[in-house]
């Protein structure tokens, strides 16, 4: 299967653009168990929210979910993209992200939304976007500078973010590349 890796900052256009281009095509690849698919909350726009925080604030609200109620994430995370506020706004506050997340089907609201107002994972979200800026995992040396940051089986997608088929394109190069690569025979001595 293909391993997508999606680093996702909540309050960048890019990340909302390829999430609503691509959102579709992704979750049929994941429901036909061709691809497994991981979003990474990043807060590389922490200070783009008015003070508020609100790139880190909405990566730590979705490590909540996450960690509380897994099943409701993809849809917590494509809410938090659809409904993305503006660069320079003071995004949701922390009441309205647990709200978010309840709309979104969490099977425990009150632990969600004590996890999110509490702030248990802020220095989590922190700690985990300065170690994607030094490096990203399981990659040759590829770093995080900008969001969104999509890997597929560790290759750096640069297309266009809001073209589905131009991604899809990538993705199925990159898959026959492995098929090719695992597929060839290896000769056996005979004796």
């Amino acid at each position: 299967e293909i391993e997508i890796r999606v680093y996702v900052d909540y309050l960048s256009t890019g990340s909302a653009e390829f999430q609503l281009a691509n959102a579709a095509q992704l979750s049929t690849w994941v429901d036909e168990g061709a691809v497994s698919l991981t979003y990474y909350p990043v807060a590389m726009l922490t200070a783009k929210s008015n003070g508020t925080k609100y790139s880190l604030r909405a990566a730590a609200a979705s490590a909540c979910v996450a960690t509380h109620a897994s099943d409701a994430f993809f849809k917590f995370n494509n809410a938090l993209l659809e409904q993305q506020p503006d660069v320079d706004a003071d995004g949701y506050s922390d009441t309205e992200l647990a709200d978010i997340a309840q709309a979104s089907g969490v099977s425990n609201p009150k632990v969600v939304r004590a996890c999110i107002e509490d702030g248990d994972f802020l220095s989590w979200a922190k700690k985990a976007t300065e170690r994607a800026v030094e490096e990203i995992p399981d990659t040759e040396g590829v770093q995080l500078t900008g969001t969104p940051l999509v890997l597929v089986n560790g290759s750096v997608y640069v297309g266009a973010l809001d073209d589905p088929k131009e991604f899809a394109q990538f993705v199925l190069t990159i898959d026959s590349d492995a098929y090719y690569q695992t597929s060839s025979p290896t000769p056996t001595p005979t004796p």
